[in-house]
């Protein structure tokens, strides 16, 4: 692990970073933008670009070296699919997440539709894998902060209603499910919440359908999760991880094809009262939001899964903070990260160091 000293932190330069916080306050009504196709490029390999507002963020997609139709038809694809998902997997507005945890907390089977099956299937092994820090099934602790919610009011909760939800111990393995995608829970607190699993989800859809529109050469990113397809021309995708509390980029790397990259970050939805900030990862085990670092970003390798793993790694990794970030990390399958703890220190793997370049503070 490289230890690094806060101060080489602030950047000047334009890559693709997270979306300004303004953005991703849990108050910013979710709205679905216009689609908007710009060319910036020019000669025979341009760059196209389709923007959307999907997810509570902002979604922004580049094609390179495709033609115009081609692209507009890959990328118009690819943001149905991302509004489709939204709506599938919302937490709080009706959807199939929705009517799954009404059944549940009146203790009744409900079967599922297949997608949300294997999701729940997929979310269990990985809430395993990290010891339940990622854990989905606080969707009653999130609510309770108030980060469920279009509307958004800052209000800490009582500690007796926390601790209460603390005791219930909700975990995805309480969730059974069988051969017909028949769901039900023995405990009556599981309510779902896959906030931290759609974008990862969708970063993996969009490859997929860009795969299957002939794209070679793509980079995706939603509000600061990205994963790449082929390159940029003759050169890999470049791109920038946000300061978690400066203007510009922190750090810049090459995304490699198929690679993602997913960062966790306490400044993305928060609100702050009596001087704390409160921000929307919660802590599983104590039922308050993470506070033991500003960020945390993961690399994650090329895979069927590269983009679920970029966007469900980092919480486990962010909720520990240092020192103990750098095994769980390991445990998911992630070597190349970094941390940027509660008091603005920077860690990072080497692995991650090998590949990345801070931007130094001018």
């Amino acid at each position: 692990m490289l230890l690094i000293s806060p101060r080489s932190t602030q950047g000047t330069r334009s890559f693709i970073t997270n979306p300004p916080c303004t953005l991703c306050t849990p108050w910013f009504k979710v709205f679905l933008l216009g689609l908007i196709l710009v060319l910036t490029g020019c000669g025979k390999e341009p760059l196209y670009q389709q923007q959307s507002f999907v997810f509570g963020t902002q979604v922004e997609i580049s094609i390179y070296g495709a033609d115009e139709a081609q692209a507009r038809a890959a990328g118009a694809a690819v943001l149905q699919e991302f509004d489709r998902l939204h709506r599938a997997f919302h937490a709080w507005q009706a959807s199939p997440v929705t009517q799954l945890n009404a059944a549940l907390a009146r203790g009744e089977r409900h079967r599922v539709t297949p997608e949300l099956a294997a999701a729940i299937r997929t979310a269990t092994r990985y809430a395993e894998n990290s010891e339940h820090l990622f854990n989905p099934a606080i969707g009653r602790l999130i609510a309770l902060w108030g980060f469920q919610s279009d509307e958004f009011k800052p209000i800490v909760p009582a500690p007796e209603q926390i601790a209460a939800l603390v005791r219930a111990n909700p975990r995805m393995s309480d969730i059974t499910l069988d051969a017909a995608s028949w769901a039900q829970s023995r405990n009556r607190a599981v309510q779902l919440d896959f906030g931290g699993y759609a974008k990862g989800l969708a970063l993996d859809r969009a490859l997929q359908i860009l795969r299957a529109h002939g794209i070679q050469n793509a980079l995706v990113n939603i509000g600061g999760n990205l994963i790449a397809l082929g390159r940029h021309g003759d050169r890999p995708w470049h791109v920038g991880v946000r300061h978690p509390r400066r203007p510009g980029a922190l750090l810049e790397l090459d995304l490699r094809d198929g690679e993602a990259i997913g960062t966790s970050g306490d400044y993305q939805r928060f609100f702050e009262l009596g001087g704390k900030r409160y921000c929307h990862i919660i802590d599983p085990r104590t039922g308050y939001p993470a506070a033991r670092a500003q960020s945390l970003t993961v690399l994650a390798p090329a895979g069927a899964e590269a983009g679920l793993l970029s966007d469900i790694a980092s919480k486990p990794g962010f909720i520990l903070g240092t020192p103990a970030w750098e095994a769980q990390l390991k445990r998911l399958g992630i070597e190349a990260a970094m941390v940027v703890d509660e008091s603005g220190k920077i860690a990072m793997t080497k692995t991650l160091a090998q590949r990345a370049r801070l931007v130094r503070e001018k």
